[in-house]
């Protein structure tokens, strides 16, 4: 376990101003979750005094109990038929042009909640028709139909993160498998060339330079074209620990390697997450 102090490269600098609490109280109004609270997220501050978050819709439980993860694992809400409109509710009192709609893992669900994320992008281009949407899903225990659902509705991009490299899969998600989450993001590429497919990682959990060159080629191998590297940060001391914190350069490092291989786009650095300043891939 790393019982180092954080070291100054992952040190958040506060801001203040009236976005902070107007975000929050938009959130409050329409009575909806952001893992930006859910995950204890270390850029919630910056993205809320911007007027943004990320939704995570179907609740605020979680049917797996990840490692890594400060999202409750309990027994899952009733899904909320009025979630989709308020969150393009939301969304469209924000001004969003950009947002990410995310979930908890939903396998009690026949679909996996895949239905009501389609009901969720369709409510915001409804309301909100010139915002892009990005899904980030989970895998919906592999099922394409599920998948299909998704894609169908037609988001801008399809997101779903690898979280780590498979060698540390029994330690850190061991209730998901690493080759089913390739296969979602080799299907959302098979099934819709031209949705964007994008994925995260994180480091610091154990893995070597070595194992994330082969997760890079994995990658690239089933079509993933965005990709977002961040820190791992224990959420509590029952969580998976921290075995190192990564430098700076070596984000770096790894960023120039993965555009090397074709990514499109990637994100990398210490506090960088997988919605963080999302919206710059259909930018770039």
């Amino acid at each position: 376990m790393n019982t180092q102090r954080k070291p100054d490269w992952l040190k958040v600098k506060l801001s203040k101003g009236q976005s902070l609490s107007y975000t929050k109280n938009i959130i409050a109004q329409f009575s909806l979750n952001t893992v930006c609270d859910e995950a204890n997220c270390p850029n919630k501050i910056e993205c809320f005094g911007k007027k943004t978050a990320t939704f995570m819709i179907l609740g605020s439980n979680c049917t797996r109990n990840c490692r890594f993860c400060n999202v409750t694992c309990g027994r899952p809400e009733t899904v909320d038929a009025g979630e989709p409109e308020n969150v393009a509710k939301a969304v469209a009192t924000l001004g969003l042009k950009y947002v990410v709609v995310t979930s908890v893992t939903r396998d009690d669900l026949d679909d996996g909640g895949s239905e009501h994320f389609a009901q969720v992008i369709g409510k915001i281009k409804e309301v909100s028709p010139q915002t892009s949407v990005e899904v980030l899903i989970p895998d919906f225990k592999g099922n394409v139909e599920a998948l299909k659902t998704v894609g169908d509705a037609a988001p801008a991009v399809i997101s779903h993160n690898v979280e780590t490299v498979p060698r540390l899969y029994n330690e850190v998600c061991p209730q998901s498998d690493y080759r089913t989450s390739l296969e979602v993001i080799k299907n959302i590429k098979l099934l819709y060339p031209s949705i964007m497919s994008k994925t995260g990682i994180m480091v610091g959990l154990g893995e070597t330079k070595e194992d994330m060159i082969q997760v890079f080629r994995d990658l690239r191998e089933v079509g993933c074209e965005i990709l977002t590297i961040g820190q791992y940060l224990a959420p509590s001391k029952e969580h998976h620990a921290v075995i190192e914190y990564i430098h700076p350069d070596v984000f770096e490092e790894y960023k120039n390697i993965a555009y090397e291989m074709g990514f499109t786009f990637v994100k990398s650095g210490p506090l960088v997450r997988s919605s963080y300043h999302a919206d710059e891939a259909l930018k770039s």
